[in-house]
């Protein structure tokens, strides 16, 4: 394809810059139309409805989270038979990953739709908000197949070095989503299902899209039904990074699953809160992400290719990169955090004061060394050590976040900002460990693919 990158070549700068700005913008553009759902619902249903889409995201983004870490594995797979120049390689990654997407989808969208309801009561979620979190997630689920389906055929283009097509695929779902709100949450008064509604409708739109086109590039992998295919070696490789990257970020969502469990107890604004401040933080973060997504393309291609001093050279200038961005876009959140948590809920005082300090604690200092926690972390899956971001999401979650979390909230009676500091400081531990393991050395072997030096894997 012509939009294909060969990220083993060229200035390390250049490539990895432009490479990550398509995979920010369309980053932007998803948190953007996810932001508009509480913009909408916010101005018209209330703080009832931001507490009920604060609470369903949480579940939301665990079943993302596993999406996207199943699918990360056809990153690296592709990636490294693209540094190999092994299309049969990049081919079969390609229908694996489609076919174990598949069934993924059913398995997650029956687990997800018997579990909402318990969790939300053992989070204690408003009462005023429990029936409209339920029947956003009820329809949420029903969407699975449409994230698994999309988040499969981007992974792949990424691998390959094609960040361009999912930024348009993207965007034709932002727009189809932001449209759908305006009409489904306003004029026909669906609240907070209506926005659900838009967000899968949307996504199917996209999912669709993406195939039309690819089809009509002659894409390596055709989607005829008898190419759906589960090559066993390539199920292998993927699993052994999709699964450890699943159970990374499922441990990273279920402890601000957890998180938003301890913030609902000191009442509605701060749960409608503290929603907010996630949203808003998650938006800060994008180029972070960005920039490691491409981190993890690149040096799984390099890694594929056996370049090993420019898998380092590709991490150093990575970090160098979401340091500097991340420096820029926290100091913009602190100089408008008031304004930005008024856009949500202009009316209530109490809320825009406990959003205001979440934004204070959660998206300051701290955000520079989650930029280096999460460059490492894209550096150990792209190379194929997708377990070191593994044990790092607990080192993050389970040693830090809610333990330290709970204990200032309620053993020492601080408050939600003692959740709040707890979040802050729970990614000083996680990325001390990637820097280790990155000077190490360790992970120059791990490469997924047989290399033999003629371009075959």
């Amino acid at each position: 394809m012509k939009d294909e990158q060969n990220l083993t070549t060229g200035s390390v700068s250049k490539k990895l810059i432009i490479f990550a700005f398509p995979l920010l913008a369309a980053n932007l553009l998803q948190s953007f139309y996810s932001i508009v759902d509480m913009l909408v619902v916010g101005n018209i249903v209330g703080e009832t409805g931001l507490a009920a889409i604060s609470n369903a995201s949480m579940i939301s983004f665990i079943i993302n989270s596993i999406c996207i870490g199943v699918t990360m594995g056809g990153t690296v797979l592709a990636a490294q038979y693209k540094g190999a120049g092994d299309e049969r390689g990049e081919s079969e990654t390609a229908g694996t990953l489609f076919s174990i997407s598949l069934i993924a989808s059913i398995f997650v969208t029956i687990l997800g739709s018997l579990a909402y309801r318990p969790i939300f009561q053992a989070l204690n979620v408003p009462a005023a908000s429990m029936r409209e979190a339920c029947g956003y997630m009820k329809i949420i689920c029903r969407g699975t197949v449409f994230v698994f389906g999309y988040n499969a055929v981007c992974s792949v283009m990424k691998g390959l070095g094609d960040s361009k097509s999912p930024l348009c695929f993207i965007a034709a779902a932002a727009a189809v989503n932001i449209v759908l709100d305006l009409i489904l949450v306003g004029p026909l008064g669906m609240g907070t299902e209506g926005a659900a509604y838009a967000t899968i409708f949307s996504q199917g739109i996209s999912l669709l899209i993406s195939i039309i086109y690819l089809k009509r590039r002659r894409f390596i992998f055709d989607f005829k039904l008898k190419h759906f295919t589960i090559r066993r070696d390539k199920l292998a490789a993927i699993l052994k990074i999709g699964l450890p990257a699943a159970v990374q970020m499922v441990i990273v969502n279920i402890s601000y699953l957890l998180v938003t469990g301890m913030l609902n107890n000191f009442g509605i604004s701060v749960a409608a809160a503290a929603g907010i401040g996630l949203k808003v933080n998650s938006f800060a973060g994008m180029p972070c992400w960005a920039i490691g997504q491409a981190v993890t393309a690149m040096a799984g291609q390099n890694m594929g290719a056996n370049d090993i001093e420019r898998v380092k050279k590709t991490t150093r200038i990575g970090l160098r990169l979401n340091i500097l961005i991340t420096l820029i876009v926290v100091i913009t959140v602190q100089m408008f955090a008031r304004q930005i948590i008024m856009l949500f809920e202009p009316g209530s005082q109490e809320v825009i004061k406990d959003g205001v300090l979440y934004l204070r604690v959660c998206c300051g200092i701290n955000s520079l060394i989650y930029a280096a926690m999460y460059t490492f972390d894209s550096f150990a899956i792209g190379v194929g050590s997708a377990n070191i971001a593994m044990i790092n999401a607990l080192l993050d979650a389970a040693i830090v976040r809610l333990p330290v979390g709970c204990l200032l909230a309620f053993a020492a009676g601080i408050g939600p900002l003692g959740v709040y500091i707890g979040q802050a400081i729970s990614p000083v531990l996680p990325a001390a460990a990637g820097l280790l393991y990155f000077r190490s050395g360790l992970w120059e072997s791990k490469r997924l693919i047989r290399y033999t030096g003629d371009g075959e894997g």
